[in-house]
């Protein structure tokens, strides 16, 4: 016996909607159909659960940004659809609907959460994925429910540090961990005969490290910094600076500089996307990038492309790393509650570890890493996440990131010294 399905239909907004398509044979079996589609302004005022909800069953609403579609056809995207599927057929009073939101921007997941707070709370999702500084935002402008006391899913041991930072907000927790992502140093093995560990040892082999000299966010100062001892903030919580540290950091840059290590010419790269170009394009021997660019390119040419950790000031791993979680929005008790099992489902540790390979992205916890079947990547992915401190707030990378980025720019093109560049920094952020 066959049941109806579902047409898509369109919101008030113009977005389109598919809601779950349900065929019940004489065994009882269910099919998802998720074809999301990016919404282009947000929630129209006004729309409620009665414009949107199936025939049948508890609605549970999911928003996911673009990279993250269960319906773009990748097999992350495969992945994901099939797991949404199969909490369909074990829970069949429950239906899934997904829309897909850009980052920023207009439409996008931080200004729709506002617009539709404010106008239409029914249309809020239950289930939103964040990346951390949206997290932040969203949460400190009262957008989010956190989870205290309604799960103890981050209780679980197995959790990477930066991850488990990455779900809290000052005492509370905001989110369950999706995905990581953490600075790393690609290289082409056929071109570098020694991986360097250390900063001093980089200096020594002579090689252009590539990296985004002008990034506003200064990632990599600020990491070469925070692992060189340095602090970020003062007693009161304001943006600070460490002089001393912060001027053997750009000494480091300055002799780099003149070794043709750091050459001024990186001040031409301020992004990711243009130091792979170079990388790949030129033929340079290693490069600062993230895990998930290294990941991405190594699945489509990986060939004379390898992994290592970040070289630090001292023998001391460290790295900044970031995530990607799921978050509440939703106002409604018993969709929360379903919200919830969700999160948990979609973090189990052996489809965890299954998507994270295939999305290219660092499982959030150490027994989905576990699972990975490439021995020699997956110990590497282990020694970076374990070494990974979340990424400074947003405030404080936005405080910074530019007193940085012209501090490195100025060493590199030789219009300023290192002492001379950290006290102009430290004037620079200690303005009232």
């Amino acid at each position: 016996m066959v049941g109806c399905t579902s047409l898509p239909f369109r919101l008030g907004d113009g977005s389109q909607v598919t809601p779950i398509t349900l065929e019940r044979t004489l065994s009882p079996t269910v099919s998802l159909t998720l074809e999301a589609k990016q919404t282009a302004h947000p929630t129209t005022p006004g729309e409620t659960d009665a414009a949107t909800l199936p025939t049948g069953g508890l609605l549970v609403r999911i928003w996911l940004p673009p990279e993250f579609d269960p319906a773009g056809g990748s097999p992350a995207s495969k992945l994901l659809k099939a797991r949404l599927e199969e909490f369909e057929t074990e829970n069949p009073d429950i239906r899934l609907e997904t829309r897909v939101k850009t980052l920023e921007g207009s439409g996008g997941l931080l200004e729709s959460l506002v617009a539709a707070n404010a106008a239409a709370p029914l249309a809020l999702p239950d289930l939103v994925l964040l990346p951390r500084p949206l997290l932040e935002s969203a949460t400190l402008k009262g957008l989010l429910y956190p989870y205290d006391g309604l799960t103890s899913i981050m209780d679980d041991q197995s959790w990477f540090e930066y991850a488990k930072q990455s779900a809290e907000i000052k005492t509370s927790t905001y989110g369950i961990p999706f995905a990581g992502d953490a600075l790393v140093l690609a290289y082409h093995p056929s071109l570098l005969e020694t991986v360097p560990i250390t900063l001093e040892t980089t200096l020594s082999l002579g090689e252009v490290l590539l990296y985004p000299a002008t990034d506003p966010q200064a990632l990599f100062t600020l990491g070469m910094y925070l692992a060189d001892g340095g602090s970020l903030q003062d007693e009161q919580g304001r943006p600070s600076l460490d002089e001393a540290t912060l001027t053997n950091i750009l000494e480091f840059v300055q002799r780099a500089s003149m070794a043709g290590v750091m050459p001024y010419w990186l001040t031409q790269y301020s992004n990711d996307a243009q130091v792979w170009e170079a990388f790949v394009g030129n033929q340079y021997p290693m490069a600062i990038t993230w895990t998930s660019s290294f990941l991405d390119h190594k699945q489509a040419a990986p060939a004379d492309l390898a992994l290592a950790p970040i070289p630090t000031p001292n023998d001391t791993p460290f790295t900044l790393a970031t995530g990607w979680s799921w978050a509440l929005a939703g106002q409604d008790p018993e969709r929360r509650t379903q919200a919830i099992r969700l999160a948990e489902y979609l973090v189990d540790k052996e489809f965890l570890a299954e998507w994270t390979y295939a999305a290219g992205y660092l499982p959030p916890r150490a027994d989905a890493l576990q699972s990975w079947q490439d021995a020699e990547l997956r110990q590497l992915i282990e020694q970076i996440s374990y070494s990974a401190r979340l990424m400074p707030p947003a405030d404080i990378v936005s405080s910074l990131g530019p007193a940085l980025e012209q501090a490195v720019v100025d060493v590199l093109k030789a219009q300023s010294d290192p002492q001379t560049a950290a006290q102009t920094v430290i004037d620079q952020i200690n303005q009232p």
